[in-house]
């Protein structure tokens, strides 16, 4: 068979439904002809975005795939590839490449020296014999280990390269999920039992080790309180009683009054990196992290203790570890819960005015609000964008299930919540997808509100029109002044009409639950559904206070 051909019979054996592409990949036409379903998007970089909310929605268990043609395709696909990679997910990208006789020579770009920077292994397929030995390494470094983006560039002449028939041998590959040194794992649970005012930073990683059983228990065994990292959100439900909620650009209070007092950070599936996204830990405490990566430890923080492991393997292993040291197996006298619901009390008090506001314009706090309170959170999946909708969604929108929220972050590609929104409902057909954009963000990837039309994928958008670019004024008050130069304009329930979505326009706060109710009814009779909703610009989030201006 071709190489083109060995590649699509290794990816269905591997269980690939899909494959996301644009605009043409000799493995388009191979996949089909395996029954692999091919997805077109309307450009690369959404194509990659469709891949990677797959995986993330499937918690990397099922491994999204996309291809695109050598040269220009694989350029304009380096955002989303880009933005898989800081957020630390696994997907598989397979561009066409230049003839093997034709790399090397400028300008031709080849993208497994490019894409080096920003994969877990991007290297070019240069024999049709070692298709099967490279996708099995592809698939072990997916599954297995920190989690990351896998890039195979196939040159052309390979994918149309006969593969001998005694080379082709391919079994699927499992992963493998290590457990942590005993010894680890016992100074680890001495040093929590020993701390006077532990708190727990829950990362992603609990959700791709699925942990977020063994994360519940040991927070209710010694009444720890927990917040998420900004993709960790929707790790530790965040009704709770011990639920902090989500530390990323915005700070919650309860974040940051439990941050301030705690003696022992506990980073569970985090890699402690300090980023704009994630909020900073205060200086003089003591760090514990438990991660599946050595990449992690020491990276930017000093860490006083590690344990390197699989998240669900290790938690596992420190609660029959508390569970030897602790009669009964748990402690706490209520306190903490108390704590927690006084302080989230206040929090809520003082921003509640904005989530209920009825002024006009609308405020984009009432939107969230009234979205959580409109949807059935236990079968819904909602993702933010970049800029001001995810520091304000993130920071109220409380999630209830793993991966009922998908958070992104770190790099922030605008426009990539609409990919992952597709990617999410192709792994979740039977659950409400919603994606939370901004009206520049809808200008990047727009067009592709008609990829979901035409693939039959129905997922809800929503589009806060501030009319603008919110909190650039500031760097740009000259600009602004003079040109308008961060205005912006347009009727995007026309424009998604046009594209074939259901769309409707909502200027007025009480009409914005009605509408959401029928609109999540048109994509629950399975077409995409878009409301345009015009806001205020409010650029102000949580900061680690109770007041809300």
């Amino acid at each position: 068979m071709k190489g083109s051909a060995a590649i699509a019979t290794i990816l269905k054996m591997e269980g690939v439904e899909f494959i996301t592409c644009y605009p043409t990949n000799p493995l388009i036409e191979a996949c089909a002809s395996v029954g692999i379903r091919p997805i077109l998007a309307r450009n690369e970089r959404v194509a990659v975005n469709i891949a990677d909310g797959f995986s993330r929605a499937t918690f990397g268990r099922r491994i999204g795939v996309t291809c695109m043609q050598y040269g220009p395709g694989v350029e304009n696909a380096f955002p989303g590839v880009a933005q898989a990679y800081t957020d630390n997910v696994p997907l598989l990208m397979l561009p066409g490449a230049y003839e093997r006789a034709r790399q090397g020579v400028p300008p031709n770009f080849i993208s497994s020296r490019s894409y080096h920077f920003v994969s877990k292994w991007a290297e070019n397929v240069n024999s049709a014999d070692r298709i099967p030995q490279m996708l099995r390494r592809a698939f072990t470094l997916l599954r297995s280990g920190r989690p990351g983006p896998v890039v195979l560039e196939v040159p052309a002449d390979v994918a149309n390269e006969e593969v001998r028939e005694e080379a082709f041998h391919y079994a699927p590959v499992k992963g493998w999920r290590p457990a942590a040194d005993p010894q680890d794992v016992q100074q680890a649970v001495q040093a929590i039992l020993s701390a006077k005012a532990p708190v727990i930073m829950a990362g992603q990683g609990v959700l791709y080790a699925e942990a977020w059983d063994e994360l519940r228990d040991l927070a209710e065994r010694l009444e720890i309180p927990v917040f998420t990292t900004l993709n960790g959100k929707s790790a530790f439900p965040e009704d709770h009683p011990l639920a902090l909620g989500c530390g990323g650009r915005s700070v919650p209070l309860p974040v940051a009054h439990f941050l301030r007092k705690a003696d022992l950070v506990i980073g569970i599936g985090t890699s402690f990196t300090r980023s704009a996204y994630i909020v900073p830990i205060p200086p003089g405490k003591t760090l514990l992290q438990i991660t599946i990566s050595e990449d992690d430890i020491n990276k930017d923080y000093p860490i006083d203790l590690a344990v390197i492991g699989d998240v669900k393997v290790a938690l596992r292993q420190m609660l029959q570890e508390v569970q030897r040291l602790l009669s009964g197996g748990r402690r706490g006298d209520g306190k903490v819960k108390a704590e927690v619901a006084t302080v989230k009390q206040e929090y809520l008090r003082a921003w509640l005015p904005r989530l209920t506001s009825d002024d006009l314009p609308i405020s984009p706090f009432r939107v969230i609000w009234d979205l959580m309170h409109t949807l059935d959170r236990r079968r819904a999946i909602v993702t933010h964008d970049a800029g001001y909708p995810r520091d304000q969604m993130t920071a109220f929108y409380e999630a209830l299930i793993p991966r009922g929220y998908i958070g992104w972050g770190k790099s922030t590609q605008l426009g990539t919540g609409l990919g992952l929104a597709m990617g999410a409902k192709l792994a979740h057909p039977d659950k409400v997808v919603v994606n939370l954009m901004g009206d520049a963000a809808f200008g990047m990837v727009g067009m592709d509100v008609e990829t979901a039309v035409r693939e039959r994928i129905p997922i809800l958008t929503i589009v806060m029109d501030n009319q603008g670019m919110s909190g650039y004024e500031r760097y740009l008050p000259t600009a602004l002044s003079r040109y308008q130069t961060t205005n912006l304009s347009g009727d995007y329930a026309k424009v998604a009409e046009g594209l074939g979505a259901w769309a409707e326009r909502v200027e007025r706060p009480q009409d914005i639950v009605p509408a959401l109710r029928r609109a999540i009814a048109v994509t629950e009779g399975g077409r995409p559904a878009f409301l345009h909703i015009l806001t205020r610009k409010e650029p102000i989030f949580p900061q680690g206070e109770a007041r809300a201006s």
